[in-house]
């Protein structure tokens, strides 16, 4: 994860608009409203008691049958996909989409609509920036049932190739690619959702598609079309007469691109992996892709990142003079050796710290922990953790010799590796709150080559000591 050189955006005013659900058939408004720095894209129902919000990760997936479908606490919001792509293919990093149902509207069954109101609404830059996930090597997810197959390899920008291959003659095989998600309003945005004839009676059969009609949907004849179908389509749609055009698709409709089918199918890609929650750089190549499989993929990125965030290793060069060495470190604290623990102070602000211990066979710890097997305490780790985090608590106060940290609390310790003899152990602990009262509440990792070993979560207390 780094943080870009661009800022987060957000829309400048709210804006609202209304249409059908697809499968619901339910008159819908659904308006857009800025969002704070950091907040990403959340779903409001103000239909629902208490107006229940869902964050847009895939982690709520829970369905994407007809669609990707959210469920968080029991409450849902269906057919995601086509708003979140567009809010994506704008660079918005911050919405709100507020729902009075649980589909937004299917409009054109594209992104065409909500491009156009986002638009209006205006754009406008936060302060904050944008991190951005690089991909440093391949990730891939395959689901072997259907053979579809979606992978993101190394790019210096966020491009998708998507391949579609239905195994019919009136589709065949598509393409469709964009370069940089710059292109998506005038390259993917127009591109509509589709379907296969026996797809649509299935539909229709299970009282589903009650919003849809031939212009949301473009329908391809991959069977004959039989008189019962025929009255079938004629009831859902309205119409007194259907037909297939030329190209084997349902009339009133016509292409807007030749490999329309393959663009809707990068938009449902860019829509999909919104829900990974964080903007990505590199190219994703995605193989007959379907919701099940972008939002499986979303989920392993999301799970990737998470990890990579907890274990990222502060990075400091070693050829710099620290900020405090060992003489500094005593000024402040009052621990002497052999419990001085910290050797040396790398970073130093008023929200974080970096310290480092180099572990030596000369500790007197190893002679009894353990004979033969030398292993640092883990207690040690964690005392030599709040030891660099209390030159961040004694550097807020502008006489730190004459106070002392006391522990207070210790939670969700966790030792991942041994610590032994030769290892340098760097600290890095992140001022969770404010101090007030005297009360700290940190957070802190200590890592040895890379990898992280220990963490928790602390709370101490700063207190002048009675001789003051």
């Amino acid at each position: 994860m780094i943080k870009s050189e661009k800022k987060q955006r957000t829309i400048a005013k709210e804006v609202t608009l209304k249409g059908v659900g697809l499968h619901t058939g339910k008159n819908v408004i659904m308006t857009f409203k800025p969002a704070p720095e950091n907040t990403g894209f959340t779903f409001k129902r103000v239909d629902l008691e208490g107006h229940p919000v869902i964050e847009a990760r895939a982690c709520y997936v829970t369905n994407t049958q007809r669609g990707t479908n959210l469920e968080k606490l029991g409450v849902s919001i269906n057919t995601s996909e086509h708003v979140l792509a567009a809010l994506v293919g704008l660079e918005i990093d911050n919405c709100m989409i507020e729902l009075d149902a649980s589909e937004p509207p299917i409009m054109d069954g594209s992104s065409k609509f909500f491009i156009e109101k986002l638009e209006e609404a205006g754009i406008e830059e936060q302060e904050a920036l944008v991190e951005e996930y690089i991909v440093k090597e391949i990730i891939s997810y395959k689901d072997e049932t259907s053979g579809s197959e979606i992978m993101i390899m190394p790019s210096d920008k966020y491009e998708i190739t998507t391949m579609v291959d239905f195994g019919t003659n009136v589709l065949g095989t598509q393409n469709a690619s964009i370069s940089q998600i710059s292109d998506f309003k005038k390259e993917i945005s127009n591109a509509r959702t589709f379907s296969f004839l026996h797809e649509i009676e299935m539909l229709l059969d299970n009282g589903l598609i009650k919003g849809g009609d031939l212009n949301n949907a473009i329908v391809y004849v991959d069977k004959e079309l039989s008189a019962e179908t025929m009255k079938k389509l004629q009831v859902a749609f309205g119409k007194e007469k259907i037909t297939i055009k030329p190209n084997g698709i349902l009339d009133n409709l016509t292409l807007h691109h030749p490999n329309e089918a393959a663009r809707h199918k990068l938009l449902d890609v860019i829509g999909d992996l919104a829900l990974v929650g964080t903007k990505i750089r590199g190219k994703v190549i995605a193989n007959k892709p379907g919701h099940l499989v972008n939002t499986e993929f979303a989920k392993k990125m999301a799970r990737i990142i998470k990890i990579e965030k907890r274990n990222k290793v502060p990075k400091f060069d070693l050829a710099k003079p620290p900020v405090k060495d060992v003489n500094a470190i005593m000024e402040m604290l009052p621990h002497r050796p052999p419990f001085l623990l910290v050797d040396k102070i790398l970073e130093l602000s008023d929200s974080h710290v970096v310290g480092l211990k180099n572990v030596s066979m000369n500790e007197p710890f190893f002679v009894g922990h353990f004979p033969g097997a030398p292993v640092m305490p883990g207690v040690l780790i964690v005392e030599a953790m709040a030891q660099a985090g209390g030159i961040l608590a004694l550097s807020m106060v502008p006489d730190p010799e004459n106070y002392l940290t006391f522990f207070l609390k210790i939670n969700n310790v966790k030792f991942k590796k041994q610590v032994v003899p030769g290892d340098t152990l760097i600290f890095d602990l992140v001022l969770d709150e404010p101090i007030r009262r005297g009360l700290v509440l940190m957070s802190g990792k200590a890592y040895v080559n890379g990898e992280l070993v220990t963490e928790a979560e602390l709370m101490a207390k700063i207190v002048k000591t009675k001789n003051v």
